[in-house]
């Protein structure tokens, strides 16, 4: 199986052409998964069997459901399977089997993909660095270093990826939990508007802010993958001509001391090999997310108050000891946050969303995905105030999109002096999926060359 095509697209393709038998890649990654640590919490080995047999006789009678038929795919461990518990990293969570598949399962099964299985996660998906004491954490460091978080809370669906388990993997973002693990592990990752996923059967972590989205190698495999889940067909969307299209490059973020040397300097390679190919880049201050920012240092974070809603009945139970201590300290001290402070967040995010559509008018934001590069694994877990600090600033940029609720799209963009993956943010007002994807396309074609 070393000659599998690394892409959900590729792989499809391999599959309709009868180059590769399902069945056999089906069982190709269950051995992977098997032999992986602490990337999965459970196996779907009978379902995903069951499909990929159901896909081989589909291509043998040349009526394969379309271009990810047969094609392996793993879902975080908040997102209900029938028949499989959904434990949210949690020991605490799952009290029984789910009944029915997650609206996105459903749709992916749909299509003719085949679910190995559930990832592992932060616990009840509350933190950007990925570490969980109750399933392990996993994590695929590059280069001689020692072993580097993998970023959170979707670490598992990263971690299946970059190890070639999957080509596609299933995530949910509040803060940045796709796109934080994508930046840290090399990988790409698209976080869409709210709207444009039901998130029926995805345990919550904050109602209002969560998103449901992919990674994978490439954005044209995840944007495939994103069709699938909302039962629509895949179709290939044209890239948007670079003299078309206006990408500014926001110098509050670039300007920022608290970003590393080379996550600037990769950044600003990227923009300048995009302004070679023909893009206009605009460097310029967003004020919107310069607000956003601040707005969030003074008044707090609405996703922390939003899951401290959710899960105060843990909080108030004997249940709380057997939670994360780093998990349970952030839940409870979002109990803090003051009635007037989250209805003005409120108020704000409603009026910075109108910013940042006025400032962008049609273009493109890009920023850095993460500040820095994937931290040192052994400190945060041995010092809980160090992980409490990392995890903020860990977070603190990918917050900006999560808060004005806009589409965004995390792409590699080099790497540091040791090895570890850099990654940059483009980003459109709230809805404007489309035009953003069309851009991001183009634009990974110049990055990847």
């Amino acid at each position: 199986m070393s000659s599998t095509p690394p892409t959900a697209l590729d792989l499809g393709q391999a599959i309709q052409r009868g180059e590769l038998d399902p069945v056999a890649v089906t069982k190709h990654s269950l051995a992977m998964a098997r032999e992986s640590e602490a990337v999965f919490i459970s196996l779907t080995e009978e379902r995903a069997l069951a499909e990929a047999q159901a896909s081989a006789d589909r291509q043998r009678l040349g009526g394969l459901l379309g271009p990810l038929d047969g094609v392996p795919i793993a879902w975080k461990d908040l997102i209900d399977i029938q028949g499989t518990l959904t434990t949210g990293g949690s020991k605490i969570l799952a009290q029984s089997c789910a009944r029915s598949d997650a609206d996105a399962v459903r749709h992916a099964s749909g299509a003719g993909m085949v679910g190995i299985g559930k990832t592992n996660l932060a616990e009840l998906a509350y933190s950007g660095l990925g570490l969980n004491p109750h399933y392990g954490t996993p994590h695929h460091t590059p280069g001689q270093s020692e072993p580097r978080a993998p970023g959170g809370s979707s670490s598992g669906s990263a971690i299946a990826v970059a190890k070639g388990i999957v080509p596609v993997a299933i995530g949910t973002d509040t803060a940045g939990s796709l796109r934080v693990p994508a930046a840290f592990n090399g990988l790409v990752a698209y976080r869409p508007s709210q709207a444009r996923h039901t998130r029926q059967g995805v345990t919550p972590l904050a109602r209002n802010m969560d998103t449901l989205g992919a990674m994978a190698t490439t954005l044209e495999d995840c944007l495939a993958v994103d069709d699938a889940m909302r039962g629509r067909p895949v179709y290939q969307r044209l890239p948007s001509p670079p003299e078309q299209s206006v990408i500014i490059l926001d110098m509050t973020c670039l300007e920022d001391p608290r970003v590393a040397s080379s996550v600037r300097r990769n950044l600003e390679n990227s923009a300048e090999r995009l302004a070679q190919a023909g893009f206009r880049v605009v460097h310029r201050h967003v004020v919107s997310v310069h607000d956003t920012l601040n707005c969030i240092a003074r008044l707090g974070w609405l996703g922390a108050v939003e899951a401290y809603t959710e899960y105060r009945h843990l909080l108030e139970s004997d249940a709380a000891n057997a939670m994360d201590p780093r998990v349970r300290h952030r839940l409870q001290s979002a109990a803090r946050m003051t009635p007037d402070n989250v209805v003005t967040l409120y108020r704000h995010r409603q009026s910075l969303k109108a910013q940042l559509r006025e400032e962008l008018s049609g273009a493109i934001l890009l920023t850095p995905t993460v500040a820095h590069t994937a931290p040192l694994l052994g400190p945060l877990e041995a010092d809980a105030q160090h992980f409490a600090e990392v995890n903020l600033a860990t977070l603190r940029m990918s917050m900006v999109a999560s808060f004005l609720d806009s589409p965004a799209v995390a792409l590699p963009n080099g790497t540091d002096e040791t090895d570890q993956h850099t990654s940059l943010q483009l980003s459109a007002p709230c809805g404007e999926d489309e035009p953003l994807l069309r851009v991001a396309l183009s634009a990974s074609r110049y990055l990847s060359r």
